[in-house]
C-alpha cells in the first residue's frame, strides 16, 4: 500500500542531529553519516572550515570511527595527530580540517551500529562527563528516529491487504498487532512532524479492516485510552500496556475503566469489540 513520503529522510535527521553537536557539546566542529552497504560516508558536517571531510568514507575498523562502528562504542583521541590503537587512513581529512581532538559516538539501532557522530576541536580539549552526555544524547535521539521510522516500514511492508473484504484472520490480527505497535512509537515521538505521520498511518490501518459498517459513537475516548485499548486488544496485559507505552500498571487500569465507562461496557474484551464495531480500532 502506498504512503505518502515522510517529511524528513534519513539524511536530513543526521544532518539535524550533526547541527546540534555543536551547540550541544561547545565542540566547534562536528560530522557524521550512516552506514551504506557496510561503509559510513560522511554525509553531513557542521562548523567545518575546509572542505577536506567532503567526501569522506569510513571503512569499518579504520580511524576512530571506523573502530567506533565496529566495538559500538565510543572512542576518543584527545590528540588525534598521535593516537595509538587506531588506522590513520584518514589523517589528510582529519588533520586537514585542523582537527586535533576527535569524539566519535556510534548511533545504535536495535544493538547495531547505523551510524556515526563525530564531535572535534582544534585545540586538544579534554572530554568529561558533561560534554560525553550530551554527545550520547544526540546519538539516541537520532537512533529513536531511525528506529521508529524503519519499524514503521517494515511493519507496513509486512502487511498486504488488496481490500478490507479480502482480509483473512492472519493478515487481520497482523495489521492490529502493527496498529498496536505505532500507537506505542507514537506515544514516544515528540517531533510533531512524524506524530501526524504515524497518526494518518493509524488512521489508514484502522479503516482497512473496516468493512463500510461501522456505528458511530457519541462519546470519544481519549489518545492514551485508545492506545490503551490497541494493546489490549491483541492480548496484551496491563503489565505489558505500561510497559511499551512507559506507564504505571495503575494508570494503564485507569484508562482502561475510563474507556470501559465511556463505551457503556464492563469487561475488556466488550470495549475492544465496540470499539472496533465503531471503527475506532482496526
Amino acid at each position: 500500500m502506498a504512503l505518502a513520503s515522510s517529511p524528513d529522510t534519513e539524511h536530513d535527521l543526521l544532518a539535524r542531529a550533526v547541527a546540534q553537536l555543536p551547540q550541544a557539546t561547545k565542540f566547534p566542529v562536528a560530522f557524521g553519516g550512516l552506514t551504506t552497504n557496510g561503509l559510513l560516508p560522511v554525509t553531513a558536517t557542521a562548523g567545518t572550515r575546509t572542505r577536506s571531510l567532503a567526501g569522506l568514507v569510513v571503512q569499518p575498523e579504520r580511524g576512530l570511527g571506523g573502530r567506533s562502528l565496529v566495538e559500538k562504542r565510543a572512542r576518543l583521541a584527545i590528540d588525534y595527530r598521535t593516537a595509538r590503537g587506531i588506522t590513520h587512513d584518514y589523517d589528510r581529512a582529519i588533520l586537514g580540517e585542523g582537527i586535533s581532538t576527535l569524539f566519535a559516538v556510534p548511533v545504535m539501532v536495535d544493538g547495531q551500529a547505523h551510524g556515526v557522530l563525530y564531535c572535534g576541536s582544534w585545540a586538544e580539549s579534554a572530554i568529561g562527563d558533561v560534554v560525553a552526555r550530551a554527545a550520547f544524547s544526540v546519538a539516541d535521539s537520532l537512533a529513536t528516529e531511525l528506529r521508529v521510522r524503519r519499524e514503521i516500514d517494515r511493519r507496513l511492508s509486512d502487511i498486504v491487504t488488496p481490500s478490507p473484504t479480502t482480509l483473512g484472520s492472519a493478515a487481520r490480527e497482523e495489521l492490529r498487532e502493527s496498529y498496536a505497535e505505532i500507537r506505542s512509537i507514537a506515544a514516544t515521538v515528540s517531533d510533531e512532524a512524524l506524530k501526524r505521520r504515524l497518526e494518518a498511518i493509524e488512521r489508514r490501518l484502522a479503516a482497512l479492516s473496516g468493512d463500510g459498517s461501522a456505528t458511530p459513537l457519541e462519546v470519544r475516548l481519549s489518545p492514551r485510552e485508545i492506545d490503551v485499548l490497541a494493546s489490549v486488544a491483541v492480548g496484551a496485559t496491563n503489565a505489558e500496556v505500561a510497559a511499551s507505552l512507559g506507564l504505571r500498571d495503575g494508570t494503564v487500569k485507569s484508562y482502561l475503566q475510563s474507556a470501559m465507562s465511556k463505551l457503556d461496557v464492563s469487561t475488556r474484551h466488550a470495549a475492544v469489540t465496540k470499539a472496533r464495531r465503531a471503527g475506532i480500532l482496526p
